[in-house]
């Protein structure tokens, strides 16, 4: 899919403030610094129109992302960031269950993992919360440059056991310094939002 004027929308912390457009949202979601910001730039063909940042737990708000009127890219802030008070993490997780639960425009839900590490606690408890939800979603292993490439199909075997998956659950590696896994990932999106 070619993504000609996408955009930055808006910084949501609550839903009077989500778009009201009814476009279809692809929802990312992941741990801190797990490269969701990296994802949406690499997938439209941008240097920065995420910002990335090298310290985690940049995100507190939800960002809306608009891809040419077709649909938005909808970055969660990131989980399991431990230098974030108590307070703030219980109060970007109501948010976030605000938002997943009661969203009427949520087509898929992306949770990004790290291909090179076993699921954590917090990964495994996000990928049931994602399951309750009873939307599709789909789990990217994301950072497969850091490993090579005649790994990389092992290293999801893995992910996939570790997770306990079934013949439902969609494991694609992904990475944005390769760029060379973006085609199968926008066959899936392309599925959902039409």
């Amino acid at each position: 899919m070619l993504i000609k004027n996408p955009r930055f929308e808006i910084s949501a912390v609550g839903p009077k403030q989500y778009p009201n457009n009814n476009l279809p949202e692809i929802v990312l979601s992941g741990k801190s610094n797990v490269g969701k910001s990296s994802f949406i730039n690499t997938m439209i063909n941008r240097k920065a129109l995420a910002r990335t940042s090298s310290e985690p737990g940049k995100t507190r708000q939800i960002n809306f992302y608009n891809m040419d009127e077709k649909f938005y890219f909808v970055d969660l802030p990131g989980f399991g960031y431990s230098k974030m008070s108590h307070t703030e993490q219980e109060k970007v997780g109501k948010f976030i269950e605000e938002y997943l639960f009661s969203r009427k425009n949520i087509s898929l839900i992306i949770l990004f993992l790290d291909i090179r590490h076993k699921p954590s606690e917090n990964d495994i408890l996000m990928l049931n919360y994602i399951r309750n939800t009873h939307l599709p979603y789909l789990i990217l292993a994301n950072k497969a440059d850091k490993i090579a490439s005649t790994k990389v199909e092992s290293y999801v075997q893995d992910l996939k056991k570790s997770l306990e998956t079934d013949e439902n659950d969609v494991i694609l590696p992904f990475s944005s310094e390769r760029k060379i896994y973006t085609e199968n990932v926008w066959n899936m999106i392309e599925k959902y939002i039409q």
